[in-house]
């Protein structure tokens, strides 16, 4: 069982995350994140394991293995629901774990994270830059809202629950062999494929 150490995390552990898996799902979702993901491995090289920190039930995931077919597919998630349901697809490795208390087992060349800063602790934020910056060989990927200084937002009704902030610039002062490769941002109201008005940033280690 996943190690539970901060109230956002019993949050999305719970009957919470368990709806957002209801709400997410299909495949103009995975269509959009083709578009997206498209964007951003084309700055990419030699990329053949991929992890996502977060992954719930694997939307990301889905649309990387249809641009990258070979490469080898992790997910680490916290909500059991969305765990068995990404095992059930059969094509990612799944880790049931916190990304906070992640012991990570191994380096992957590309390292993931999208929409699953904002609803860390901020006080468990070092810990989970620093297991992102373990788990990678060679890239970073941070999808995330972005806001230049940190606020915190109401989100569904509940507080402390949405934080926004700048996550690659904190985690690139934080490890200066981080270096900035691309970025960009997918909006809501994109006709095609639209995201959750999104800023990306990928980073490389040097």
């Amino acid at each position: 069982m996943a190690k539970i150490s901060t109230p956002q995390e019993e949050f999305w552990a719970g009957s919470f995350g368990d709806e957002y898996i209801q709400r997410n799902q299909g495949l103009k979702s995975i269509a959009s994140n083709i578009a997206l993901f498209s964007r951003i491995l084309a700055s990419t090289r030699g990329v053949e394991t991929v992890v996502e920190f977060g992954a719930n039930i694997g939307l990301n995931l889905h649309a990387i293995s249809a641009l990258l077919p070979d490469a080898s597919l992790t997910g680490i998630e916290l909500n059991a629901n969305a765990a068995a349901e990404l095992a059930a697809w059969k094509r990612a490795d799944v880790i049931h774990e916190s990304i906070i208390s992640l012991d990570t087992p191994r380096a992957w060349d590309f390292v993931l994270i999208k929409g699953v800063l904002i609803h860390i602790n901020p006080d468990s934020l070092p810990a989970v830059y620093e297991n992102l910056m373990k788990a990678s060989s060679r890239y970073v990927c941070v999808i995330e809202y972005y806001n230049p200084s940190p606020v915190s937002i109401n989100y569904r009704g509940h507080d402390d629950r949405l934080f926004k902030r700048d996550f690659a610039g904190e985690m690139m002062s934080k490890y200066p062999s981080l270096r900035l490769v691309d970025y960009g941002f997918a909006y809501r109201r994109d006709p095609n494929f639209p995201q959750d008005d999104v800023t990306w940033f990928l980073m490389e280690k040097a």
